[in-house]
């Protein structure tokens, strides 16, 4: 079995949507419009690949985006820097596999070099015992719970820290920037730049 983890190209966008909307009620469906735009500004977005057949995707966007989430909204009002997990899909065939755990690993390894923690939310509505223990098992703490609008499920929102960002900041990353080696390549978004040039450094929680 040959698998490969990439970023994803303008020709997978049509499998990623198929598979997106038949991952079933815990992922929320999305329209071609709403997929192009994370095609066009998520700062991670890849696919596993296994020989060749689309297994997978996750999704992430840095702080500073105009994405209207409620739950990457609520991190944007608490925290000034963070990687926010939007979803990660696997298909049935490659379930229970750990492909979700290298998802995480990788994209761990991509936001540990840039901001101080990573966020996400699982649903609660319904509660899903395998995916909470999952994030907890995983270092993810809850921060807070809300409603996805008037009518949606509650969510718990979850972040983990990110203890060797301290040091890439203080080396690098206030000293000219990260090394220019592939495996900290970021992908570049397909439009303009969309983040702040006045990205903040610190972690902590906004007051």
């Amino acid at each position: 079995m040959a698998l490969a983890i990439r970023d994803v190209r303008e020709h997978d966008l049509d499998a990623v949507l198929a598979l997106n909307n038949t991952a079933g009620r815990s992922i929320l469906v999305l329209d071609a419009v709403q997929l192009r735009y994370f095609y066009d500004h998520a700062d991670y977005f890849r696919v596993a690949e296994i020989d060749g057949q689309l297994a997978g995707f996750l999704i992430a966007l840095r702080d500073g985006s105009d994405y209207a989430s409620p739950n990457y909204r609520w991190f944007s009002e608490h925290y000034p820097s963070f990687v926010y997990i939007d979803r990660i899909v696997i298909a049935n065939a490659y379930r229970r596999h750990g492909l979700g755990r290298i998802f995480y690993c990788d994209v761990n390894s991509f936001a540990e070099v840039r901001v101080p923690l990573l966020t996400c939310e699982v649903f609660l509505e319904p509660c899903d015992d395998v995916v909470v223990l999952f994030h907890g098992t995983y270092g993810f703490q809850e921060v807070g719970q809300q409603r996805m609008g008037e009518h949606g499920p509650q969510v718990s929102l979850l972040a983990k820290d990110l203890p060797s960002y301290a040091f890439v900041r203080d080396t690098y990353l206030e000293h000219g920037g990260l090394p220019d080696l592939p495996w900290l390549a970021g992908r570049k978004p397909h439009l303009a730049d969309h983040h702040s040039t006045s990205r903040r450094l610190a972690g902590e929680r906004r007051s």
